[in-house]
């Protein structure tokens, strides 16, 4: 494994764990901490896609995040984002 700052690959130490679980390195020759392979944390478009349908359909915000298991939060921030 190496550094994505300084592409060192001898001096690589494990640095705990991120938010979503993922283990995180601190590379020891400049001291940058990252994570090799982050868990992708995002919806898939298609459940996007389905749930801003339904709320152009007329079901509330609160009713899609009932709906499709996520928080109201989501669908306010995908309107804002796409229209």
């Amino acid at each position: 494994m190496k550094c994505p700052r300084c592409s060192e690959g001898t001096r690589q130490v494990k640095n705990g764990k991120n938010k979503s679980g993922t283990q995180a390195y601190l590379c020891r020759h400049c001291k940058k901490s990252y994570t090799p392979e982050p868990k992708r944390r995002a919806y898939d478009d298609e459940v996007r896609k389905m749930a801003m349908r339904a709320y152009y359909s007329g079901v509330s915000g609160r009713g899609v995040g009932k709906i499709f298991g996520f928080n109201k939060s989501n669908i306010a921030n995908w309107i804002k984002k796409n229209g």
